[in-house]
């Protein structure tokens, strides 16, 4: 549970990251959109370390589930931009990928 609740967070910092960016250079909003923008990506990171996984490359391939999830979410929530059937669809099977990466029976390392 606790790295389910950690991708999340990590989701939602990593998309504002972005998100911060993007106003930046697209939108023409002050650089300083850039401040929360690397505070977020700091955070972000920090969450992605405290994941129950042996490796970093593990860790960060099952948050990639979760990321795609929340970044559809965002684009509906903050741009208005409403998921279609291949939207869910793909997310569905990214969310089935996560779990099988986060969730199988392994052995821990020697």
């Amino acid at each position: 549970m606790t790295s389910l609740l950690a991708f999340v967070g990590a989701a939602v910092l990593e998309i504002a990251s972005f998100f911060a960016f993007w106003s930046w250079l697209r939108l023409g909003k002050s650089a300083l959109w850039l401040v929360p923008g690397v505070i977020a990506l700091v955070g972000f990171a920090w969450l992605l370390t405290i994941v129950e996984s042996p490796f970093a490359g593990q860790a960060y391939a099952a948050y990639g589930g979760i990321y795609i999830a929340a970044a559809l979410v965002w684009g509906w929530m903050i741009e208005g931009q409403k998921p279609d059937q291949c939207d869910l669809t793909g997310v569905a099977l990214c969310l089935v990928g996560m779990a099988v990466i986060l969730f199988a029976p392994r052995s821990l390392p020697v």
